[in-house]
């Protein structure tokens, strides 16, 4: 199903042996067991479109049951019937929320799914229903200032340090019902900062941009809940948590509870997943439709999400080939695994790819625009597939992000049958949860690495320093700021 991208739901027959032990049948309790964490384990086929849950009946009155000592039959209240376990069935296929779920089907109890949420909560590391529940309460308590910092986007500008300014503001208290208060310490640095800052991500036209301002800047952060409204009950103050909303570049944010993500810590390794991560892991997914046995190529491969895009390519099975500007850059990507790196200051990436990979590129995952976007569609596979996720060159020219004419571009894609998709994160806001659950256990595994920048910026102020460092091309890895220093001192000994 998953290679064919054919949705759709697999119904696994387990027992109820497979819940609780049958000493008198220890080989069959033991099988039917194992199908049950066979089950669970395959919840992240959702994701894919694939959801497979697990029926464990009891006795079911068949001729097969009716072998069974009839003591027991009636100690567990008596036969099921064959209509109880198609009703079972009916449950687990018309209820879209369950994948890897397990239901019991009991004569005494009806239908109860197994473990219940309570007990599962209590294991289970990253999951999403647990997050909503999760409470971390040992961090520094934090006292909510009177006034606080952060940057504002003042006038409609490409050049980000023009326009915003530092803004001193005061905490608007009390806090609507639903809404939180939150301490920011480490916010993530994109690319797409100067587009917002231009007003380009509210309209192209610059009146109706500009009828927008000001507006906060700063897409992502993590931090810890200061303060909750009334009617916040699954976060608690003191939980650490993300959260990718405009206004991230400030020292407190006031934000809808909804909107949190919570998460195990506020480290800065959490905010290299979110936009950079996100972005990388759906976008392969869901624009690539990535599998294993193909070459994919990843343009500006040592940034904050071309270390992601590189890395999720290799641990599904493919080939790598990374573009970079310099040896140190290099020198990194290759400590990823990537199979070939092309260092565009020494080698040219239209001759390598001609050369090297003549039957073209199956999957690009492209962020720089201009001639290396040329570049890549000529490299293009018959059936191949050009994710577009940025185009950075393009965001500091004379006059900001202007659009181009890409001439033949149908005629070329038609030719190969090939496809050239978008991709905005904000648009798969429903596949959050679930990729940065993946991402989470692939980092706590060791199967991933999060690399930061090694250059500090520090406080609200110089989050404009961070943007024109990101935008110099020096950048390796995730360039993050941390908000508040002495805090950030405080919880990498936590």
């Amino acid at each position: 199903m998953r290679s064919q991208k054919k949705p759709g739901v697999i119904i696994n027959i387990g027992s109820v042996a497979g819940l609780y032990p049958m000493s008198y049948e220890p080989v069959y309790s033991g099988t039917k067991g194992g199908v049950v964490m066979f089950t669970r384990s395959l919840a992240p086929l959702k994701r894919h479109g694939i959801r497979v849950n697990v029926l464990c009946p009891e006795f079911v009155q068949t001729n097969m049951g009716e072998q069974v000592n009839r003591v027991l039959v009636d100690a567990l209240g008596g036969f099921l019937k064959v209509e109880d376990v198609v009703n079972g069935a009916f449950e687990l296929i018309e209820d879209e929320s369950k994948a890897g779920a397990c239901l019991w089907i009991s004569k005494r109890r009806g239908m109860v799914y197994w473990p219940i949420s309570e007990k599962e909560k209590s294991y289970l590391v990253y999951s999403s229903k647990s997050k909503r529940k999760l409470v971390k309460n040992g961090f520094p308590s934090i006292q909510t200032p009177e006034y606080f910092q952060k940057m504002v986007v003042h006038t409609l500008s490409h050049n980000f340090r023009n326009a915003t300014r530092l803004e001193h503001v005061r905490l608007q208290l009390p806090i609507e019902p639903h809404s939180t208060i939150v301490k920011i310490i480490y916010a993530g640095v994109n690319a797409s900062d100067v587009n917002f800052s231009s007003g380009r991500y509210f309209s192209s036209n610059a009146k109706e941009a500009a009828a927008h301002l000001p507006f906060d800047a700063g897409f992502e952060a993590v931090g810890i809940v200061a303060s909750i409204g009334d009617s916040v009950k699954h976060i608690k103050v003191g939980t650490p948590v993300a959260l990718m909303t405009f206004g991230s570049y400030a020292e407190f944010m006031l934000i809808p509870a909804k909107r949190l993500i919570p998460v195990p810590r506020p480290d800065p390794e959490v905010v290299a997943m979110l936009t950079s991560g996100l972005t990388a892991s759906v976008a392969l997914e869901k624009a690539g439709q990535m599998t294993s046995g193909q070459v994919v190529l990843v343009t500006a491969a040592a940034g904050g999400t071309g270390q992601f895009a590189v890395q999720l390519a290799k641990l599904a099975g493919n080939k790598v080939v990374a573009t970079c500007g310099g040896e140190s850059k290099s020198t990194f990507l290759a400590s990823l695994g990537v199979d070939r790196v092309v260092n565009y200051r020494n080698e040219n990436i239209k001759d390598v790819l001609k050369k090297e990979f003549p039957r073209g590129v199956d999957i690009i995952y492209e962020s720089v625009g201009g001639e290396t976007f040329d570049v890549c569609l000529n490299a293009l596979a018959v059936y191949g597939r050009l994710i577009v996720i940025g185009m950075i060159s393009q965001y500091q020219g004379e006059e900001g992000w202007k659009p181009q004419n890409y001439t033949g571009l149908c005629e070329k894609i038609l030719g190969k049958s090939q496809t050239v998709a978008g991709f905005f994160l904000i648009q798969y806001a429903h596949l959050w949860q679930d990729h940065l659950e993946k991402l989470f256990n692939l980092y706590a595994s060791g199967k991933l690495k999060v690399f930061l920048d090694p250059k500090k910026f520090l406080g609200v102020a110089s989050v404009a320093d961070a943007v024109e460092y990101l935008h110099s091309g020096r950048s390796v890895g995730k360039v993050v700021v941390c908000m508040d220093p002495s805090y950030g001192q405080t919880l990498a000994k936590l």
